[in-house]
Formats: C-alpha cells, sequence, structure tokens
C-alpha cells in the first residue's frame, strides 16, 4: 500500500511540475510576460480590430456566366454551328445576374444549337426563348444558392490564409450572422485599420487575357473604336496599360474572358530577373496548366495563329508578352513591380485570389482598457468566488476541507496549463467557464464527502468509509461530468468563437475535474490514514 501510495504522489506530483511549465514556460522576461506569452488573450481581454464585411457574390456569379458563355460558343464551333454566339447578359438588374444570352439561332441550326445549351454540361442553367428569336440562359436558383454560398466560404478561407500570414493569433473569420453574405473577422491585438484593411481587401485580381486588336495596342480609346468601326466586339474589352516597365500606357484590346486568373495560382514567389529588377515566379494548379498550354499552343510564334498575351492586375496591364512557345503550369510575370508590390502579390497569389470583391460594413478597434478592466474583474471574480469555496469547504467538512482546496487548486493549475500547452486563447466566456469548473469541481467534493459522512455514520471505519464513499460516489460524478461535456460538445459545434473557447475551457476543466476529485482527492485520503489505527477519526 505504502509502494502504490508512493507511486501515486510521484504520479500527482510529475502532473503539476507538466502543467506549471504549461503556465510559464522557462520564464525569460518576467513571470507575468511569460505567462502572457503563453495564454493568448482575446478580442474582449486584449483589444484588437473588429470588422464585418460585406461579399459581393453577384461578381463570382456574372465571372461564370462568362466562362459558361466562353465555354458554349468554343462548343458551338466545335460543333460547326456557325453563327451562333453566346455572351453574358448586360442587364445590370437582379434579373439579370448570371444570365447567358445565345443569339444567331436560325431554324436550320436550332437543334444542333439545343442539343448542346440542354445537355448535362449546362444543367444548372433553364432556357427560354425571346421574341426576337435569342435563347436566354438562366441560372437555376438552386445553382446560385450553391455558388453564393461557396464563394462565402472561399472568401473566409482566403481572408483566414492572408491573415495567417500575418502572424495574427487566434483570429475569429467566420460568418456573420446577422446579415446576408457577410463575414465576422476579430483580429486580438491588431490596431493598426489601415494595414489590416488593405491586407484583406486585397481584391487585385491577377489575370491573363489574349490580346485580340493590335497586338500593339492602340494610342486612345476612340482610335481602338475607330479601328474596328466604332464598336468594340462583344467578346473584347478595352484596358489601359503598357506592355512593358519602360513603355508608356497604351490602350489594349483584350478578350473578355481571362485564360487563368488569380484562384487558378497554387504559389508565387518574388525574384529578381537579370538586371535586379522585381517578377514573380508562379505555379499554376493542374488544370489551369492544361488550360494555359492549350492556349500558348495555339497562339505560339511557331503556330498558324500567332499572339499576345496581357498580364491584367488591378484592371490595369501590366506586361504584354509574345508567346513564342506552349507553356504548362510555371512562368514568370514581369513588370514594373515595386519590391512592395511585388511582395503584396506574390502574398496574394500565395494565399489565393477572392472570388469576389468586399465592402467594409463595419470597422472599429476595441481598446485595451476595457479588455483590462474585464480581466481585473474576471480574475477577481474568480479568486473571490474560490475563496468563498475554500472558507465553506474548510467550515463545513473541516480537516477534509483541505483535501477539496488542493484538489480545486490543482484542477486550475491543470486547466491553465492545458490552455498555454495549446496556445488557448482566453476571453471573458473562456472566464466563466473557468468559474464554472471551479462549481463542478465543488460539487464532486460534496458528493464524495457526503457519501463518506454516510458510510462512517453506518458505523464503517474511516478507511472503509473513504473507499466505499468513493466507490459510490464515482457513477454519479462520471455522469454529471458526461451530460456536461455533452452540452459543451454542441456549444463548441455550433457556435461562435467566443462561445467555442467557453465550451473548449469547460470540457478540459471537467476532465482535469474527474482527475482531481476522484484520484487526487483519494491519494490525499489515503495519505492522510496511512499507519493510523483501525478506530482513527476521520475530521469530515
Amino acid at each position: 500500500m505504502s509502494k502504490n501510495l508512493t507511486g501515486r504522489t510521484v504520479f500527482i506530483l510529475a502532473i503539476l511540475v507538466i502543467f506549471i511549465y504549461g503556465i510559464v514556460g522557462i520564464p525569460t522576461n518576467g513571470l507575468k510576460q511569460s505567462i502572457m506569452n503563453r495564454i493568448h488573450l482575446g478580442l474582449d481581454l486584449k483589444g484588437g480590430t473588429h470588422l464585418v464585411l460585406q461579399v459581393h457574390v453577384d461578381e463570382a456569379i456574372n465571372s461564370a456566366a462568362d466562362r459558361d458563355a466562353q465555354r458554349l460558343t468554343t462548343d458551338m464551333q466545335a460543333a460547326k454551328i456557325t453563327g451562333v454566339t453566346a455572351a453574358r447578359s448586360t442587364d445590370p438588374s437582379a434579373d439579370g445576374k448570371g444570365k447567358i444570352v445565345i443569339t444567331g439561332i436560325t431554324p436550320d441550326n436550332l437543334s444542333a444549337a439545343r442539343d448542346i445549351f440542354s445537355g448535362t454540361a449546362y444543367g444548372d442553367y433553364d432556357s427560354t426563348t425571346s421574341a426576337d428569336g435569342s435563347v436566354i440562359l438562366t441560372k437555376k436558383p438552386s445553382a446560385v444558392s450553391s455558388l453564393a454560398s461557396r464563394t462565402l466560404e472561399t472568401s473566409i478561407e482566403t481572408i483566414r490564409d492572408r491573415v495567417d500570414v500575418l502572424g495574427v493569433a487566434e483570429p475569429t473569420i467566420q460568418r456573420f450572422g446577422l446579415g446576408e453574405n457577410q463575414i465576422l473577422v476579430e483580429l486580438p491585438g491588431v490596431t493598426d485599420l489601415t494595414d489590416i484593411e488593405d491586407k484583406i481587401k486585397s481584391t487585385s485580381k491577377l489575370e491573363v487575357h489574349a490580346v485580340t486588336g493590335d497586338q500593339g495596342g492602340y494610342d486612345s480609346e476612340e482610335s481602338a473604336m475607330q479601328a474596328h468601326n466604332g464598336l468594340i466586339p462583344p467578346d473584347s474589352m478595352l484596358v489601359k496599360g503598357s506592355a512593358s516597365a519602360e513603355s508608356p500606357d497604351r490602350v489594349w484590346m483584350l478578350r473578355r474572358v481571362s485564360v487563368v486568373e488569380g484562384m487558378d495560382f497554387r504559389g508565387a514567389e518574388r525574384r529578381v530577373d537579370q538586371y535586379g529588377r522585381p517578377n514573380i515566379s508562379f505555379t499554376l494548379t493542374t488544370e489551369a496548366g492544361k488550360r494555359f498550354y492549350d492556349f500558348t499552343s495555339k497562339h505560339s510564334a511557331t503556330s498558324a495563329d500567332p499572339g499576345s498575351m496581357a498580364i491584367v492586375l488591378n484592371n490595369k496591364v501590366r506586361s504584354v508578352a509574345t508567346i513564342q512557345s506552349a507553356i504548362r503550369d510555371q512562368g514568370e510575370i514581369t513588370g514594373h513591380f515595386t519590391k512592395e508590390d511585388a511582395d503584396a502579390l506574390s502574398l496574394m497569389l500565395r494565399t489565393g485570389a477572392l472570388p469576389a470583391s468586399i465592402t467594409f460594413l463595419e470597422t472599429r478597434t476595441v481598446g485595451p482598457s476595457l479588455g483590462l478592466a474585464s480581466i481585473r474583474q474576471g480574475v477577481r471574480a474568480a479568486i473571490v468566488g474560490l475563496l468563498a469555496v475554500m472558507v465553506f469547504m474548510l467550515i463545513y467538512y473541516r480537516g477534509s476541507g483541505f483535501n477539496a482546496v488542493l484538489a480545486l487548486i490543482l484542477n486550475l493549475i491543470i486547466l491553465l496549463g492545458f490552455m498555454g500547452f495549446v496556445g488557448s486563447t482566453l476571453t471573458l466566456p473562456g472566464i466563466a467557464g473557468v468559474i464554472l469548473t471551479i462549481g463542478m469541481g465543488v460539487d464532486s467534493n460534496v458528493l464524495i464527502f457526503e457519501r463518506i459522512r454516510e458510510e462512517l455514520r453506518a458505523g464503517k471505519s474511516a478507511a472503509m468509509a473513504v473507499e466505499q464513499g468513493f466507490k459510490h460516489a464515482f457513477v454519479t460524478i462520471i455522469d454529471t461530468h458526461v451530460t456536461t461535456i455533452v452540452a459543451a460538445a454542441i456549444l463548441f459545434q455550433f457556435g461562435t468563437g467566443p462561445v467555442k473557447g467557453f465550451a473548449v475551457t469547460l470540457v478540459f476543466g471537467l476532465l482535469a475535474n474527474l482527475f482531481t476529485a476522484v484520484f487526487v482527492s483519494r491519494v490525499i485520503f489515503d495519505a492522510h490514514l496511512r499507519g493510523k489505527s483501525r478506530d482513527a477519526a476521520l475530521s469530515i
């Protein structure tokens, strides 16, 4: 028994040392700073930035319609259906969102065209025929809803990637339930609103477009219009910019639908060219690489239809290059970039381009003074509650109350040590979870102590009363803890950031309480009764 008790005592001391290390680590800049380095504070305690963002999902829907229209036109040409073109509707109203207008359909080619746009490849669209004979493809509501949801989720993941690169500890980035297609962003410790807005809102959409007009560009939009009889082809657009760092700005006619764009890039990093100027080396996804290879193969210098491609960033041409040979999934972007521009663009490409632009609906900075007051009040509440519980246990259970006090202190050490090890964020709800854990710990001790009292009143010895008390109370303690853990798991699954923090704190606090109330408390009783006679009294 003595050897067994010694082993259990050593085990408890080892657990105590491990979790104290979890709280403070190896102090280098003072004890307080060491604790702050291990246990992070949430926005409500540390202060920081609170943002509510609106995602313009209509842009993603229209972009998808552009790609489908281009693909549909290509399919028509492949099927040798001449005179038929497809383009996204230019109707700016909500009814025109995501619609494709197919023109040039005649009675002779109607059947063949219908076989294509009514096929499974365009199953997300419903078709109707207008009075002028054109066919209008309207995206189904279910497809619109699915695309909007994917756009929002992609925006959340992209913003999270960008924030992670910035090194923000424990940010909250999630859907904002009070509005449609909105995102809540909370960044503890970040107070520079301008910088974080620039990083998050960096929707600089990098695109590669085919040059369809004069390969050398035009002097002005007017000259571009004159070269095409005053009309811009429906599948083209005019974009200003320069062909290289040394070239003046010109107007370029580009194919409206990009060959590859931001979300097609798998990675990117800033490098320097042979002249020491910053450029960007990129890698495309497998699918985009195949698409890029098909395009560059058809328009390389040795092909039947040689051409150029333009790098467009922020709706401005940054570089125009002649396609010398086919390019697969790796290449370089050159242009008049500063080092900062190249770093920013590389970051955007690594983390992924936002699928749609965003608007900041709400921006505010939470000052640290409110957080300090919350910390003081929360810690004061925890200390007062703990002291009140200790006093109650010592008065009501006399000497055995020291047992409960030691178990509660160890419970708190284990809980805080766990938070330090996993880098958890402490919020006001988290402090509430700590206080609730104290209450649950007291409840477990009360169940055990009252059961021991019953065994003593039944005439059993102190050692036997302790053994039977723990044995019979154990099932009840497990039952209460399991039901509470299940409730906390539901809060974690469906709750927001602070609620999840409360759930995590509560769950591990309950697990720590099972260890301290059942195992540690029993060891203390056994150590107290070791070597005493069978008739020894127990102060309880």
